[in-house]
């Protein structure tokens, strides 16, 4: 099992969020390192029932605050729909992936993973107005 970081960066390469995940094969596509990213932040955010949920996507019903989303009391988030929700986003450049500073492009692509790999998600914001 290997284990690897996953930043969230804005696009001027500011530090947002820091999760750990461990994989447990040597490659995984952008889309299973997509689902188990999701998958793992939102099992952490539904045991501790923090306020703000600092997931890759916006989840229903969720109020967008600074680098994350403002929660109703007691939500529970549904990793399933998450997960579709984030791979739609990442096929229509709501954020992209960076691997070793590479970007990733399809979902199918494989990720050789070993202990000094490093990945970023990068939000893009949408412009108010335009």
């Amino acid at each position: 099992m290997k284990k690897i970081i996953i930043q969230d960066e804005s696009m001027t390469g500011k530090l947002l969020n820091e999760l750990l995940l461990q994989i447990d094969a040597e490659t995984i596509t952008v889309a299973d390192l997509i689902k188990a990213r999701v998958h793992a932040e939102v099992e952490q955010f539904n045991q501790n029932k923090h306020p703000h949920y600092y997931g890759l996507v916006q989840p229903a019903a969720a109020e967008r605050v600074l680098n994350g989303y403002k929660m109703k009391k007691d939500a529970v988030i549904d990793a399933e729909k998450q997960t579709y929700v984030a791979l739609d986003a990442f096929q229509k450049n709501g954020f992209f992936v960076l691997v070793d500073d590479y970007q990733v492009g399809d979902l199918h692509e494989e990720i050789l993973i070993d202990e000094d790999t490093k990945v970023s998600f990068v939000r893009l914001t949408p412009l108010v107005g335009g």
